[in-house]
């Protein structure tokens, strides 16, 4: 060999020492860029979209997910005295899983079919409203996520239920619901909710066409819901966010925070973009729920409830840079026994990793 060819020899040999030993530490330096991102999402969901306007009919919830944690300690927004109470839950404190702290700011919005009518309406859903602060606790691998989230709030007149459904019924022209003087009284509410998910088939995560099932299972028990629930959800597409999934508004839903680099939302500039279908299945076993059984102390309009009620959702996703934007097709079993119609609504979600 001569010099020259030496050289070259040197120099692919040096070239590929360094590619070598810096491979790991780059991909370490990427996923620790995902570990430090934030992720605000929107949730707005309504029955406007298939034009009826019962039961169920408006949901709003803000939520915000922290980085990554190694420690809850490591988030300044949870307070020192909360410390020792956290680090003796259950399910949330398993050792080496990332954990993150999410908080959330919800309304939900309830009435009847014939909001025309002023009269109470014995037979159908009572008019209800419900405003809360949730604080969930996650804990985290790459293919399993446990969520402990305390709710407090309120139900009744001073959830300003009434107040938004009619202020939005004048901004579209809307008939204005004649009903409200029969909602639920004032009750605070405080629930505690745990819901444990799995990644139980995933392929394709950052290499273009991809396919994962997630499953889930949880309960809640306080004096809004007390019951348990159970079901998954699958999803195919181009460049699939790396996250726990795609839920409407429920307690435990606050997922769409990236696990790793190979989210699209973390890919480089002119590859952050992804697309993908799903498909979800919950079935819930109802024990108590206030928004049905009415008041727990005070006498209030209340139906005979469904102890059973399934929810299907499917739609679409898209990733556009940092953006996740989801739309569902819900559809959902009677909730009561006296419900003439399942129910049916538009749900959509944008998500924003920063």
């Amino acid at each position: 060999m001569n010099m020259h060819g030496a050289i070259q020899a040197t120099h692919f040999f040096t070239l590929l020492l360094c590619y070598i030993v810096l491979l790991p530490w780059q991909a370490c330096a990427e996923d620790d860029v995902a570990r430090r991102m934030h992720t605000f999402t929107l949730y707005m969901e309504n029955d406007l979209f298939y034009n009826t306007d019962r039961q169920y009919t408006h949901g709003t919830k803000l939520s915000w997910i922290s980085q990554d944690l190694s420690d809850y300690r490591d988030n300044p927004l949870v307070p020192t005295w909360s410390y020792p109470i956290i680090e003796r839950l259950p399910f949330i404190n398993e050792p080496g899983y990332q954990r993150s702290v999410s908080f959330s700011l919800g309304q939900s919005i309830y009435t009847p079919e014939e909001t025309e009518r002023s009269e109470l309406i014995e037979d159908d859903h009572p008019y209800a409203g419900i405003a809360y602060l949730a604080v969930g606790f996650h804990s985290k691998n790459d293919r399993q996520m446990d969520t402990l989230e305390f709710d407090v709030g309120i139900v009744g007149r001073h959830s300003y239920a009434e107040d938004c459904q009619k202020t939005i019924h004048h901004w579209i022209n809307a008939q204005d619901p004649k009903g409200w003087e029969h909602q639920l009284r004032d009750e605070p509410i405080l629930n505690v909710f745990f819901e444990r998910k799995w990644r139980m088939l995933r392929t394709g995560y950052g290499h273009g066409l991809g396919l994962d099932l997630t499953s889930h299972m949880g309960g809640g028990l306080g004096n809004a819901f007390t019951g348990a629930n159970a079901g998954g959800e699958i999803r195919f597409g181009w460049n699939l966010p790396n996250d726990f999934g795609t839920y409407i508004i429920r307690p435990g839903s606050d997922s769409n925070a990236p696990t790793d680099s190979t989210d699209p939302r973390l890919f480089r500039l002119l590859r952050r973009a992804g697309f993908h279908l799903f498909f979800a299945v919950d079935g819930t076993a109802v024990a108590r729920n206030i928004l049905l059984d009415g008041n727990t102390f005070r006498d209030s309009h209340s139906v005979d409830k469904e102890h059973f009620v399934a929810c299907f959702a499917g739609g679409i996703g898209i990733v556009i840079k940092r953006f996740k934007i989801t739309y569902s097709h819900v559809y959902q079993t009677k909730e009561f026994k006296t419900q003439e119609k399942e129910q049916q609504y538009g749900a959509i979600s944008v998500s924003y990793t920063f």
